[in-house]
């Protein structure tokens, strides 16, 4: 499905207005298209929705995951330390515009916070979320140096220097993780290979 359509169809389940959820589509639409996002992108959106479409089923509130998913990477700033915090509260804004209710609200905040560390949470939907944003560290190879390049392009005002040590970080702490991947199905299909990607990177850093 198309995002547009996707996050429309989304919206008319709490909202009929359909100029504020044109205005809440082109808002996203807009952030996610910005000249320094190579990698987190509506291409990255799309890809996060294909992932979850497996798992679909076993969700227990996909209205949830889906804001979720349109606006966890809202605000991506390189230089800020701040982005999820930032996606949260716009979130939250907007979609209590839109009508959610405080429960709601506070699960779609509490989803996009989890993305800044990935640690298991105990909403297996969030566990969900998180693998779906990791997935593409357990794909192919030439995918995965993809990957890294749009990364390293996120980050290209940062001379190596600097860059290589901050994503040496970033790669240690995955591989630390007792499960990279928090979710039986997601730990199935991409636990092995997002490892040996990784340790790969990690030597030609």
């Amino acid at each position: 499905m198309i995002l547009k359509d996707r996050f429309e169809s989304l919206c008319l389940n709490f909202a009929e207005d359909k100029v504020l959820i044109e205005k809440f589509w082109t808002e996203i639409e807009k952030k996610y298209s910005g000249k320094s996002r190579h990698y987190h992108n509506l291409q990255h959106l799309e890809s996060l929705f294909e992932e979850i479409e497996h798992v679909k089923d076993k969700i227990k509130n996909f209205n949830i995951i889906s804001f979720s998913i349109f606006y966890h990477d809202v605000i991506y700033d390189a230089t800020s330390k701040l982005n999820e915090e930032k996606s949260a509260d716009i979130a939250k804004e907007r979609l209590e515009i839109l009508g959610l209710n405080n429960e709601d609200l506070q699960q779609v905040y509490e989803q996009i916070l989890a993305t800044k560390y990935h640690q298991k949470s105990e909403n297996e939907d969030t566990n969900f979320l998180l693998d779906a944003d990791l997935s593409v560290l357990g794909k192919s190879d030439d995918a995965y140096l993809e990957y890294t390049k749009q990364i390293r392009k996120e980050y290209s005002i940062y001379p190596d220097f600097l860059y290589k040590p901050g994503r040496k970080k970033v790669l240690e702490h995955f591989l630390e993780l007792e499960n990279i991947f928090k979710s039986e199905y997601f730990r199935g299909k991409y636990e092995i290979q997002a490892r040996e990607n990784i340790e790969s990177e990690l030597k030609n850093l």
